[in-house]
C-alpha cells in the first residue's frame, strides 16, 4: 500500500489550537544569525532587525524575510519596493539593538553610531557587516500578521574575517572559537 492511500486525514485527532504564547516560546529554541534590513531614503528611512532571513534560489539569488505589517517599515517598503539585508557581525550588537527599537529609537535615527554606504538601489550598507544583500522587492506574500518578502539580491559584498552575531533563547550569542 503506498504511503498517500494509508494517509486518512480523517483519522487525525482533532487537536486544541496552539497558543501564541506557546509558539513564541518554542520559537526562542531556533537559533539565528542577526540581521538588520534597512530600507528607504533620506530622512523617510527605517529598518528593523531580525532573524527571520532565508536564501530562496541560487539560481535567480533572492532571499526571504519575513516582516510585520503593522511595523513603521511596512508602508516604507510598499513606497520604495527596494532594501537591504546586512547580517551582522558579533561586533556590531549595538545596531541591532537600534534596528530593534531599543530605547525608544526609531526611522532614521536607528542609523546613528554605524558607519553606511549608499548602494546602487540607494538602500544603505552597513560597512562591515558579514555580508551586505542589495535586493529589489519582488514579492510580498501576505499572511496573516506579517509578509514573506521575496527579493531579488543585486548586488552583494562580505567580510569574511568576522564571526556572526546570534540570536537564541532571547539574546545575542557568540560563536566559540573551540572546534569539536
Amino acid at each position: 500500500m503506498s504511503l498517500a492511500a494509508a494517509y486518512d486525514p480523517m483519522l487525525i485527532p482533532e487537536q486544541p489550537p496552539v497558543e501564541s504564547a506557546d509558539f513564541k516560546h518554542s520559537m526562542r529554541f531556533l537559533a539565528g544569525a542577526v540581521s538588520v534590513v534597512t530600507l528607504g531614503q533620506g530622512r523617510d528611512r527605517t529598518g528593523f532587525t531580525a532573524t527571520s532571513v532565508s536564501s530562496l534560489s541560487a539560481d535567480h539569488p533572492s532571499i526571504l524575510v519575513s516582516l510585520n505589517r503593522a511595523s513603521s517599515s511596512w508602508p516604507i517598503l510598499q513606497r520604495y519596493r527596494r532594501f537591504c539585508v546586512n547580517v551582522l557581525a558579533d561586533d556590531q550588537q549595538a545596531v541591532a539593538d537600534n534596528f530593534a527599537g531599543r530605547g525608544g529609537v526609531k526611522g532614521a535615527d536607528r542609523y546613528e553610531g554605524a558607519a553606511w554606504e549608499t548602494l546602487a538601489s540607494g538602500s544603505l550598507g552597513l560597512v562591515g557587516a558579514l555580508t551586505v544583500l542589495d535586493c529589489e522587492l519582488e514579492e510580498a506574500i501576505e499572511r496573516h500578521s506579517h509578509s514573506i518578502l521575496i527579493g531579488s539580491v543585486r548586488a552583494i559584498t562580505t567580510r569574511a574575517e568576522a564571526q556572526p552575531l546570534l540570536y537564541w533563547h532571547g539574546g545575542y550569542r557568540h560563536l566559540s572559537n573551540q572546534t569539536a
